[in-house]
C-alpha cells in the first residue's frame, strides 16, 4: 500500500526545481489586516454592459475570500510552465492551503526527493504509488512511489495572475 507524508518534511532544495518545470518562492499569508476594496456585488457581465453598476458600494477583502485556513495559508511565486495548460503561469501567485488533505484531481504542492513541485495530484487506484501529472506536454509525469521521499505541502485553493504586466 502506497502511503505519502502530509505537511511533515520541509524540503531541502526548495529553491531547485528544474526537473519538475516549476520553482516556487513561498511567502506568509499576511491576513492581520484588512484592506476593502470596491467591488460589483452582482457581478459583471461578459456580453452587454450593465447601466445599474455605473456606482459601486460593496466592498471585499481578499484576505476573507481568498484564505479560509488562516495558520495555515501560504503564497507561493510560480516560477516555470509545467502548469500552463491549467491556466497557472510563470509568475502567478498560487494560495496554498497546507490544512487540506489532496483529493484526486487536486492541484498540490508537492516535494519529491527534496524538491518542490506544483503539479495535479492523482492517486494510483491500487494504492501502489501517485502521480504527479504536469498541465504542459513538454514534461512527464511524476510517478511517486515508496522508494521516493514524498509528501504532499498543500493544496492550492486559488492563482492569481496579471492579464496586463
Amino acid at each position: 500500500m502506497f502511503c505519502y507524508q502530509k505537511n511533515s518534511y520541509f524540503c531541502r532544495n526548495y529553491w531547485y526545481g528544474l526537473m519538475f518545470g516549476t520553482v516556487l518562492s513561498f511567502f506568509v499569508a499576511d491576513t492581520r489586516t484588512s484592506l476593502s476594496l470596491q467591488y460589483a456585488d452582482q457581478g459583471i457581465k461578459a456580453g452587454f454592459p450593465s447601466p445599474a453598476q455605473d456606482y459601486l458600494t460593496e466592498s471585499i477583502d481578499l484576505n476573507k475570500e481568498l484564505v479560509t485556513h488562516r495558520e495555515s495559508t501560504f503564497y507561493a511565486r510560480v516560477n516555470g510552465d509545467s502548469m500552463c495548460g491549467a491556466g497557472i503561469y510563470d509568475g502567478d501567485l498560487a494560495v496554498i492551503d497546507k490544512a487540506l488533505e489532496a483529493r484526486n484531481g487536486d492541484v498540490v504542492v508537492a516535494c519529491v526527493d527534496g524538491e518542490f513541485t506544483l503539479k495535479t495530484f492523482r492517486a494510483d487506484p491500487a494504492g501502489h504509488c501517485a502521480w504527479l501529472i504536469p498541465a504542459n506536454p513538454k514534461y512527464k509525469p511524476i510517478r511517486v512511489s515508496c522508494e521516493n521521499d514524498f509528501i504532499v505541502w498543500g493544496v492550492v485553493t486559488c492563482v492569481i495572475h496579471r492579464l496586463h504586466r
